[in-house]
């Protein structure tokens, strides 16, 4: 079972102890199609849910990646700005993003499950 959960906008955030890491869905990266150039935010930045970290290209458009979580940038996934296509090829894993030391532990409670977030594709 993933321990995975999921936001509307198609990020999904796995919290482990004190960090949260973020990357984008297979479901987005379907709707983005190749991408070409991804840019992340700097670590120390802090961040409050719902506020643009970062964007995603891909040969269709631009997509921004938003914050799940409020909190301060710890990591970033830096090889992405040199291989954007490693988000294509695993998205969820080799292609995480970000990740985020919480500062609102109850915002977690209004992500979604892997099952709810399936029905929220599945009524796109």
């Amino acid at each position: 079972m993933s321990n995975k959960h999921y936001t509307p906008d198609h990020e999904w955030v796995e919290i482990q102890s004190t960090e949260a890491t973020i990357g984008i869905t297979q479901y987005a990266v379907d709707e983005l199609g190749d991408i070409v150039y991804i840019e992340l935010p700097e670590v120390g930045r802090s961040v409050t849910k719902g506020e643009e970290i970062g964007t995603v290209e891909s040969v269709k458009t631009v997509s921004s990646i938003y914050a799940p979580l409020s909190g301060t940038i710890t990591r970033i996934n830096a090889e992405l700005t040199e291989r954007p296509d490693i988000v294509n090829e695993s998205p969820d894993a080799n292609g995480w993003m970000v990740a985020i030391e919480p500062t609102n532990s109850a915002e977690h409670h209004e992500l979604l499950n892997a099952s709810d977030y399936q029905k929220h594709c599945d009524s796109l």
